[in-house]
């Protein structure tokens, strides 16, 4: 007797839903907006942009506690969307402010 293979209708890893956890729960990236939140407002004026991806990972993690799966994966991939430019402008920010230090730096020793 033969074993029965079941074959996937996508492809993994391509399109469908966000990623899910291990448990097969889809992600509500809650920690990753904290984080670029508290990052945000100690670089002054980002903490206000990333304040919606907070706000929609909140809303995956209550659905997902409500058993409102759909809910839970449309608004973490709102918020894994919204994380992913928040840390975008971060990162082009702190390196904006490097190449300033340093061209303030090398014009006052010379």
């Amino acid at each position: 007797m033969k074993p029965e293979v079941a074959i996937p209708l996508q492809p993994r890893g391509r399109g469908g839903a966000p990623a899910a956890g291990p448990d097969g729960q889809p992600r509500d990236y809650v920690l990753w907006s904290f984080f670029n939140v508290l990052l945000g407002y100690a670089l002054g004026y980002l903490g206000c942009l990333c304040f919606p991806a907070l706000i929609f990972s909140i809303k995956a993690r209550d659905c997902k506690v409500l058993g409102d799966l759909e809910g839970a994966r449309r608004h973490g991939a709102r918020a894994k969307v919204l994380n992913i430019i928040c840390s975008i402008l971060m990162i082009l920010t702190v390196v904006t402010l490097i190449i300033i230090v340093i061209i303030i730096f090398t014009s006052v020793t010379t």
